[in-house]
């Protein structure tokens, strides 16, 4: 779908991306809501803490098993088809959850809502590389990474206003029960909007395999739907048993082994995928993608990102109510100019990402150090001598407008080299190395935390877990660091 001017969005475009966007920023918006709304959750229907984490872990799991799964799936069926699976899935399970009489009823519906979401986040990025090219790409990533960014720290802030509208027993009732309505326009919409290819698969001349794909008439024949399911279950369960003893370590020392088991599955998926496509399959990942630096540098270097950058607006929140007694409101608050910044950042680095490569990102993840360093600062300043802890809002605006260079120009870089026969699975892949990022720096950093607080102060403990953070993005730095070098030396050899 070419357009008269380089980089500018047709009509069809335009709708494509509010289409996708919207569904995304709620399916995100539920990560970070559902912290503050607990509280108000376990007095309504007397949950226990067990229930309460389920909550949280619940979709976390769904979510992050499914993603290549149902990246797969989409490039294989018909991405419009996933698409709207997705959205429904969310929008029922926000319906359940939002009526729920009970915490068995929220937690199932809970699951139900992070499978829609895993369902839906793939679509999404297969819809942007199969129908963005260029410079149209970086900036819609752009806007995917302004998504991103504002659900994160908005997530919190529209838990507490909905909490202070409507008082606790409604309040987080209608913090899922608001995704409903969205999520009937997105399917009316999607079956409108989207185009006629978006419901059928991704044509086999895209396809990495090297065998020829010809009919006996010489024609070229419908793709065929090779969805690889053993490997498929293979990755998924390996990706659970790695994510399980970080959302439920509470269950004790045992559930740890799961990481052996884990690391077992992973190599005999990597066996599998490559035997697979020596027999002429296509295979749900096809492994000569690692051998693409910026599909294999990419990859690393947000995983181990999200390891860090996901914590930081946990330890916000448990320091300003759990440390210095404030409001959820308050607390969430504390996000709004970070949110501000990077919904400004994420589009001006898509519409430069193509030219700057990945010194963007590594700019972004200065100002990502910077404020983080300049935070744990004001903090100690905090407990020294008193210094207001709202100054936090001008150093947070800076890991917000990092976030902004970050996340979306990565995702650009990542896909860029990526047949599109792989895009939704790929995609997957990406996605799923945050999820996991996410699952094991939280209950790492938060664990550090609440270690320390054990035995010192809030501000001791929050400047120790900041810090950690800051280390966690150096050693991401550093991968992007080594990804220009080698770039650069390419180049010079060529």
């Amino acid at each position: 779908m070419p357009t008269d001017l380089p980089g500018k969005f047709d009509a069809e475009q335009k709708r494509i991306l509010a289409l996708t966007l919207v569904p995304l920023f709620m399916s995100l918006l539920s990560v970070s809501i559902v912290n503050v709304v607990l509280p108000a959750v376990q007095e309504s229907i007397h949950a226990g803490s067990s229930e309460l984490q389920w909550v949280l872990s619940g979709y976390a799991l769904a979510f992050g098993v499914l993603l290549v799964a149902a990246g797969r799936a989409g490039d294989v069926y018909g991405r419009g088809r996933l698409f709207i699976l997705g959205v429904s899935l969310f929008g029922l399970g926000a319906l359940v959850s939002g009526l729920a009489p009970t915490p068995i009823v929220l937690n199932i519906a809970r699951v139900a809502m992070g499978l829609g979401s895993g369902f839906l986040n793939p679509q999404a990025i297969g819809l942007i590389q199969q129908y963005f090219k260029g410079a149209q790409r970086g900036k819609a990533f752009g806007l995917f990474g302004g998504v991103v960014g504002v659900s994160v720290a908005i997530g919190p802030v529209l838990g507490g206003v909905l909490i202070s509208l409507f008082g606790p027993e409604i309040g987080w009732r209608a913090a899922f029960l608001v995704n409903v309505p969205i999520c009937v326009v997105a399917i009316l919409l999607a079956k409108a909007w989207l185009p006629d290819s978006a419901w059928e698969p991704v044509p086999a001349e895209h396809s990495t395999s090297s065998m020829p794909v010809v009919s006996k008439n010489g024609s070229a024949p419908r793709p065929k739907a090779d969805l690889d399911p053993v490997g498929l279950v293979s990755f998924g369960l390996a990706v659970l048993l790695v994510m399980l003893p970080f959302v439920e370590s509470s269950v004790g020392p045992w559930i740890w082994g799961s990481m052996v088991v884990a690391a077992a599955l992973f190599v005999f998926w990597a066996f599998w995928e490559k035997k697979y496509r020596q027999r002429g399959g296509e295979p749900m990942i096809d492994m000569e993608l690692f051998r693409t630096r910026s599909f294999a540098n990419g990859t690393m270097l947000i995983g181990l990102y999200f390891v860090g950058v996901t914590s930081i607006w946990v330890l916000v929140a448990l320091y300003m109510q759990s440390g210095l007694g404030h409001t959820a409101l308050a607390s969430g608050l504390m996000g709004l100019p970070a949110a501000a910044a990077s919904a400004i950042s994420a589009p001006i680095a898509g519409r430069h990402i193509v030219r700057m490569g990945r010194p963007l990102v590594l700019i972004g993840m200065g100002s990502v150090l910077f404020g983080l360093l300049t935070t744990a600062l004001l903090v100690y300043l905090h407990g020294q001598v008193g210094l207001s802890e709202w100054w936090m809002l001008l150093s947070l605006t800076f890991v917000g407008g990092g976030q902004g260079l970050v996340v979306s120009p990565n995702q650009t870089l990542t896909l860029a080299d990526v047949p599109m026969r792989y895009a939704g699975s790929a995609g997957g892949v990406l996605q799923t190395g945050q999820r996991v990022g996410t699952s094991i720096g939280i209950a790492a950093i938060t664990g550090i935390v609440f270690a320390i607080v054990a035995h010192s102060t809030w501000p001791t403990a929050m400047v120790v877990g900041l810090l950690v953070i800051a280390v966690v993005v150096i050693l991401a730095g550093a991968i992007g660091v080594r990804d220009v070098v080698t770039s650069r030396r390419e180049a010079q050899a060529a």
